[in-house]
């Protein structure tokens, strides 16, 4: 089955966006800066509808269109603290942010996603790891002690394109080590018994896992 051909079927059915937020991706996707994909943002709006998260961490702010999006989509919400570490992007998702009146509710926190974890202490109820791949599973081990039975974990971009199907020595040598580490991702994080995990093969893919202990 064609992929992309699924991808372009499934957007048909998606409905046009919040006009700011389109104008968001719009100009991400302009300046080719890496944005949900929108297959992705809708399956993301239905867990945030279903779980009613609270709390949110996010790995990865970009732009700040996903914590934009997420703020919108989570009524019950009280703070999403989002980690990025490249200055450029952070002054950019500081304005977006800004100017969507959300300055209140997005808590944009400066430095390496993974060091950033380490000196957190509350809970989340939803952890969306969208940041470095290599670092995938040392962000699991973090993101498992943030949260709590019932919280849940999504990592997107979990099949990079399909690569991840291909034997390792089948993609670009510079991919190898990512490749590496998002095999060694997804064998932790269906092996760890204190999370039910499901691959959703939408858009590029991403983990849904479960909190069960």
């Amino acid at each position: 089955m064609d992929s992309e051909r699924v991808s372009e079927f499934i957007k048909q059915y998606i409905p046009a966006g919040e006009s700011g937020l389109q104008k968001l991706r719009d100009t991400a996707e302009g300046n080719n800066v890496p944005v949900i994909r929108r297959e992705t943002e809708r399956f993301l709006q239905t867990v945030i509808m279903l779980i009613r998260p609270r709390r949110i961490l996010e790995l990865g702010t970009a732009t700040g269109y996903s914590a934009i999006f997420m703020s919108k989509a989570a009524e019950e919400l009280e703070v999403i603290d989002t980690i990025e570490d490249w200055k450029p992007r952070i002054s950019e998702a500081a304005a977006n942010i800004e100017k969507a009146g959300l300055r209140e509710k997005i808590n944009l926190i400066e430095g390496d996603a993974l060091e950033v974890m380490k000196k957190l202490k509350e809970a989340y109820d939803l952890v969306f790891i969208d940041a470095a791949k290599g670092q995938y599973p040392d962000y699991l081990q973090e993101a498992v002690r943030l949260t709590h039975k019932g919280s849940v974990i999504l990592a997107d971009n979990i099949l990079q394109g399909g690569e991840i199907l291909e034997s390792r020595f089948s993609v670009e040598r510079r991919d190898r080590t990512i490749h590496k580490r998002l095999r060694e991702y997804l064998d932790r994080v269906s092996m760890d018994k204190r999370l039910v995990t499901s691959i959703v093969p939408i858009g590029d893919g991403l983990t849904f896992s479960v909190r069960c202990e």
